[in-house]
């Protein structure tokens, strides 16, 4: 009796387990969440890899080309919503592109790093590359306003550095010669006549030697060397030409014994205490630049060194070939060392304010717009165009499509875009409503003679392949 009661007592207890994990189980199933629900009561779908938009309940091979199918991860799709205050508002779509949802370890696999749009202090850092030219201000050409020759250099050789007043060239010359002999006449008759008592006696001698006077002075014979002619009493044979300003001679065309006239160049003196910089700004840069502003410049001669100048004329026209525009820079030189036709470099930095910014990296540019990735939270991005203005090193100015506290995609941008671009594509392959599984759509025509359509239910046979013979030592494919 005893072993009766023990029976049905553990009979007892078996059912009340029983039916306790029933009610759990009902539990459970009554709050399970709704992608659970839906992800446990999903059918598995097969896809060709080739071929994504043919879908199958049960593998097989592909009817088009023959692959294996290949199961279709169910992976969660970018529909969620964000929690209030992560980002921004959701914004328009971008066409050919869908919002995608990224594992944290597909995340990490492809190196996705995401960073804030902030506003910042914005500096535009504008660089030009010119060539150092002398300042044609402090360009001297020297000429002789009498014909001759040649009788002696005192500069014998291109490059040499002069002082002002210093002796260039002595010239020959015996129209200059007759002229002073008249003014020795004069010097001589108004010495003369000043003792007569006729005031225009007087009068007459002083005019005379005023005017012959004045055409030595007209041809550029100092006042030294008339004191130098009144002294001697006879005329001197030669004239000297003198610098006109300290420099470098650039240009000595003349050679001793050559004859000279006043349309002769005989040098050029050229002063390099200040410089220019001819430089070439790009076309895109020109609303930057300003005559008067500050510019840096350097050399590649000496890269430890730097010279500040300033923009002093900026070129009417843009260079149709080079689509550049030429500006002027005025740099001081001391010790000589900036040197005419050394090449150099120049950056000048405009300030831009407090701009709403993102790094350069996380905009991808098509060509006809520009994408960002909006971080969503939980493993969502969303495709955004945005509007960009000036660029620096590191930042891009946003002008629309984000707002400051935006969190998006800085990193690994590429690889997002092409998974975003693949969505969008398998988006648009899925089967119409009313479209079997597997069943391949028709031609506008309808199917063509001899066609067979695919359908799940009878298992694609894939193409036979034709073996190749094989070749001598070798076995046949």
């Amino acid at each position: 009796m005893s072993r009766l009661v023990r029976r049905r007592w553990l009979i007892g207890l078996v059912v009340v387990v029983a039916i306790g994990a029933a009610a759990v189980y009902v539990y459970c199933g009554a709050h399970m969440p709704a992608q659970t629900a839906h992800a446990a009561g999903a059918k598995a779908l097969y896809q060709c890899p080739m071929h994504p938009g043919y879908t199958s309940e049960r593998p097989g091979d592909c009817p088009i080309c023959g692959m294996k199918l290949v199961p279709i991860k169910t992976e969660q799709k970018a529909t969620h919503t964000p929690a209030a205050g992560n980002v921004a508002t959701r914004g328009p779509m971008v066409a050919g592109q869908a919002a995608v949802y990224l594992s944290p370890e597909k995340q990490q696999l492809i190196g996705l790093r995401t960073g804030a749009v902030e506003r910042v202090p914005l500096t535009k850092v504008v660089r030009a590359v010119g060539q150092i030219v002398p300042d044609e201000t402090r360009i001297s050409r020297v000429y002789t306003k009498v014909s001759g020759w040649v009788d002696k250099l005192y500069v014998n050789f291109t490059g040499d550095q002069v002082r002002k007043g210093q002796p260039l060239l002595s010239i020959y010359s015996p129209e200059l010669v007759s002229t002073q002999e008249e003014y020795l006449l004069a010097l001589r008759a108004q010495k003369r006549l000043q003792q007569s008592p006729f005031v225009e006696v007087a009068d007459g001698g002083a005019s005379l030697l005023a005017a012959t006077r004045r055409r030595l002075e007209l041809w550029d014979v100092p006042e030294s060397e008339i004191r130098r002619i009144e002294r001697a009493g006879q005329p001197i044979k030669t004239i000297t030409l003198y610098a006109p300003t300290s420099g470098f001679v650039m240009e000595k065309p003349v050679l001793e014994g050559q004859k000279v006239d006043p349309a002769t160049p005989l040098m050029v003196v050229a002063d390099l205490g200040v410089v220019w910089l001819q430089a070439e700004f790009y076309e895109a840069d020109v609303p930057l630049v300003k005559v008067g502003q500050q510019a840096r410049l350097t050399v590649n001669a000496y890269p430890d060194r730097y010279w500040s100048c300033v923009i002093d004329y900026i070129y009417p026209s843009v260079d149709p070939q080079t689509r550049t525009l030429r500006a002027r820079l005025k740099v001081a030189n001391p010790g000589m060392v900036l040197r005419p036709g050394m090449y150099a470099n120049v950056s000048i930095e405009k300030p831009l304010g407090y701009q709403l910014t993102v790094s350069q990296d996380a905009v991808l540019n098509s060509g006809t717009r520009q994408i960002v990735f909006l971080d969503r939270g939980d493993g969502h991005f969303e495709p955004r165009e945005v509007t960009v203005g000036q660029r620096t090193d590191d930042r891009v100015e946003i002008l629309s499509g984000l707002q400051a506290g935006d969190r998006i995609v800085t990193s690994g941008n590429f690889l997002v875009d092409s998974e975003s671009r693949l969505e969008s594509a398998l988006e648009g392959m899925q089967p119409m409503p009313g479209m079997e599984h597997g069943a391949k759509p028709q031609s506008p025509g309808g199917p063509q003679p001899g066609a067979a359509v695919p359908h799940e239910k009878t298992k694609p046979t894939a193409p036979k392949q034709k073996s190749m013979p094989g070749m001598p030592g070798m076995p046949g494919m």
